[in-house]
């Protein structure tokens, strides 16, 4: 077991090597246009010798192995450099902004998992009617964005009945209560597809363990119902479950991305929407970096979480 976790935490750190090089290649390949960027309107009027000095001044004149490295170093350190055109140091502002995305998919990501595996399993089980209601729903819940359906959301909940804010967001600091209420609508808009996905996926698991020869001499020997559903059905089918978790991830950080944008939360989603809007690159980099590494933290937990249910995937 032990064995298993260092080879999957070492494919973490490959994989977030490999990403972070090319995006860093791709984002800072070009210091000539980065330059005239940071310059602003002014660029327009700039001669080369500005736009070299630029370049001088921001270290984009070196080689690119030799700026990736000298990036490297700074974040093994925490330093993730600083904004080109605001100053502003990148791990502060990661730090401010990372709480709300993360408050956001963390919550999404506990409901998403007890819900799907409440209707995954009474899908299963159940069959007939409630079978199909929950199919077509799995199906129009992947269709609709999570924009359109936070939009929804804030005409019937924060316009025509005022239960929740339509935007802003307060700290649990401040308030617990006004924190609960501010990501309220955001997490049900993300929440939608995700569900309606992970659940399609516990459902399928649920109703292939029920098929095996296992469940049958269980039902024989005269086991409850009960008993061989949530200790020995769902124990196999948690694999399939997880991984589709897993998937899950992915989306929830690009739905958090428009969510954000939509209800003014102050997280990753509008900070990356800004800088790269400025061309920020360092803050582009950072941000991309940070949902990198939630993404392959949040797979290496679903594999441990997988091999404790299932041993034959410990020696994956």
């Amino acid at each position: 077991m032990f064995g298993a976790v260092l080879k999957k935490l070492g494919r973490a750190v490959i994989i977030l090597l490999v990403v972070s090089f090319t995006t860093f290649a791709l984002m800072y390949g070009d210091g000539h246009a980065i330059a005239r960027a940071v310059l602003g309107p002014e660029a327009t009027e700039a001669t080369e010798a500005d736009v070299q000095l630029e370049m001088t001044r921001l270290g984009l004149d070196r080689p690119l192995l030799v700026q990736y490295g000298d990036w490297l170093k700074g974040v093994v350190t925490g330093d993730f450099g600083e904004s080109f055109f605001t100053g502003q140091s990148v791990t502060s502002l990661l730090a401010a902004r990372v709480p709300v995305t993360l408050a956001l998919v963390i919550l999404a990501i506990i409901l998403t998992a007890v819900l799907s595996v409440l209707i995954g399993v009474t899908a299963a089980v159940r069959g007939g009617w409630i079978d199909r209601v929950v199919q077509f729903l799995a199906v129009l819940g992947a269709a609709i964005p999570p924009f359109i359906i936070a939009i929804a959301l804030v005409f019937a909940f924060a316009i025509s009945v005022r239960l929740f804010p339509a935007t802003g967001y307060v700290s649990p600091d401040q308030s617990p209560t006004g924190w609960l209420e501010s990501v309220t609508l955001p997490v049900l808009a993300l929440l939608t597809g995700s569900v309606a996905g992970a659940a399609s996926q516990f459902r399928g698991a649920v109703i292939d363990t029920l098929s095996r020869d296992f469940v049958r001499t269980l039902r024989a020997r005269g086991i409850s119902e009960s008993r061989v559903i949530f200790r020995h059905v769902l124990r196999n089918a948690g694999g399939p479950g997880l991984m589709a978790l897993n998937l899950q991830i992915m989306t929830l950080l690009g739905g958090a991305v428009f969510v954000e944008q939509i209800f003014a939360l102050p997280g990753l989603g509008e900070a990356g929407n800004q800088a790269s809007q400025q061309g920020d690159v360092p803050v582009v980099m950072g941000i991309l970096v940070v949902a990198v590494f939630i993404v392959l933290v949040v797979n290496v937990l679903g594999d441990l979480a997988n091999a404790a249910l299932n041993p034959k995937a410990r020696t994956r």
